[in-house]
């Protein structure tokens, strides 16, 4: 199907499919993110008796580069340290993976990559059930990363069906459902760790239930979602066939060199600030787990209440200037935090930018690719991003620890306001667009 041919009726049906099994995937994944910290030390504890394990090295090469900063790190970040190169090591498979993904889906349709996809999704959380020890719950992490391309899938998919006009808003709902499933997901995690079923494996009760939600997920995609690749004929039950269609030539307005160079450097500092707020709020105010789950929760809940009233109603390109923006005076602010309610202040700011960076850049990311090369640039485009998610933490991180925070976090605000740069001086409204006044409400406008 083509997005100039798609009937409202259907073009909603695919949207509700997307949403259902987005939002099922998220709380899935996000399932584990408030477990790190106790299913790591489970882990440490059970494996530390002996030098010769995987977890004993890693821990060891980590200490090391701990070590060699001047100023001490408390020990109780050791945990945080571990969790965040396993993110650093999640992020770079998704890197590798992303654009094979999206190419893969060019060629043989959407749906059959998404499925396929499923399949590694299926096999990362089965080894999570069954990871007695590091080495296996390392494994499920590698395997997730490299198969992990529903978010990009669900991207190409909304592209594929929806007209320029309609581009923001459908962006906005996926974006929508990672602020949903960060507001839930993390609690129902939590919960669910505290139900003990495998005494081998403590959190194999959280790691069951993500299952059943990947395989719930994997089995309303087959039965519920249609080939969308306007390059592939379907059959009745929604399967592509080799038969292709003569697809049109598409005419750039923005680079995608530009495109994913913007989303590299945002996120590159971006993740960086984010992986480091833990230990600034820890040391400034002594916040422990509780106080920065509120701390995010409240981040997450402005983003979802942005997300579904202002981003969507936003021209993409506005909406990326307005979050670089936000982004850059939150890092200036986080330089010369003295106070929480300050704190607070940064955090509102840096929900402005999780509900809008980088929805705006897909967006803007979608309307340059032709309908024969969807999957691939936007694969290419969340593949600049991981590698930025990689590297961000490690380079920001050793910043604040060799220069102190306040150097650090100016650093990145000066960094951000590059970004800003690239931003308002590289990027351009997509050709048949036009960006509304500001007196008028900033939906999108077809050029006459």
């Amino acid at each position: 199907m083509s997005n100039t041919t798609v009937s409202p009726a259907r073009r909603k049906q695919v949207l509700r499919v997307l949403f259902i099994s987005l939002l099922l995937d998220l709380v899935s994944f996000t399932f584990i993110l408030p477990l790190f910290p106790k299913l790591l030390e489970f882990y440490r504890n059970l494996e530390m008796q002996s030098s010769n394990t995987v977890l004993s090295r890693i821990l060891l090469g980590l200490n090391t580069y701990k070590n060699s900063f001047s100023k001490p790190i408390n020990d109780r970040y050791d945990i945080v340290l571990l969790g965040g190169a396993l993110g650093s090591l999640f992020s770079l498979c998704q890197a590798i993976a992303s654009p094979v993904i999206g190419t893969l889906s060019d060629k043989y349709g959407r749906r059959t990559a998404l499925l396929w996809s499923m399949v590694g999704n299926i096999a990362s959380v089965t080894l999570w059930c069954a990871a007695v020890d590091f080495r296996t719950f390392l494994a499920s992490r590698v395997i997730g990363g490299l198969s992990e391309g529903n978010i990009q899938l669900a991207l190409a998919i909304a592209t594929d069906i929806s007209t320029p006009e309609e581009r923001g808003k459908t962006m906005a709902m996926v974006g929508a459902c990672f602020s949903i499933a960060f507001t839930f997901g993390p609690a129902l995690g939590a919960a669910l760790s505290q139900v003990t079923t495998v005494a081998a494996n403590p959190f194999a009760t959280a790691a069951g239930f993500s299952l059943i939600l990947i395989l719930t997920e994997t089995t309303y995609l087959y039965f519920a979602l249609p080939e969308t690749h306007p390059g592939s004929q379907t059959t009745a039950n929604g399967t592509p066939t080799k038969e292709k269609k003569e697809l049109p030539s598409h005419e750039r307005t923005n680079s995608h060199t530009m495109l994913n160079l913007t989303h590299f450097t945002f996120i590159l500092f971006f993740s960086g600030m984010e992986f480091s707020l833990p230990f600034m709020t820890y040391d400034l105010f002594s916040y422990g787990s509780k106080q920065s789950g509120k701390l995010l929760g409240f981040i997450g809940l402005v983003a979802s209440i942005l997300q579904g009233g202002v981003t969507r109603r936003m021209h993409p390109l506005r909406v990326v200037q307005l979050g670089v923006i936000a982004c850059a005076a939150a890092f200036f602010l986080l330089a010369r935090l003295e106070t929480e309610r300050m704190l607070y202040a940064a955090a509102s700011l840096l929900a402005v930018t999780s509900s809008t960076v980088v929805t705006g850049l897909n967006s803007l990311s979608s309307f340059e690719a032709g309908s024969n090369e969807r999957g691939e640039k936007l694969g290419n485009h969340r593949s600049f991003g991981q590698a930025g998610r990689a590297l961000g933490p490690l380079i920001f991180c050793s910043l604040y620890w060799w220069a102190g925070r306040d150097t650090a976090y100016m650093v990145g605000g000066a960094g951000m306001v590059g970004v800003c740069g690239l931003v308002f001086a590289g990027l351009k409204a997509p050709k048949g667009l036009q960006v509304k006044p500001a007196k008028a409400n900033g939906s999108l406008k077809k050029a006459s």
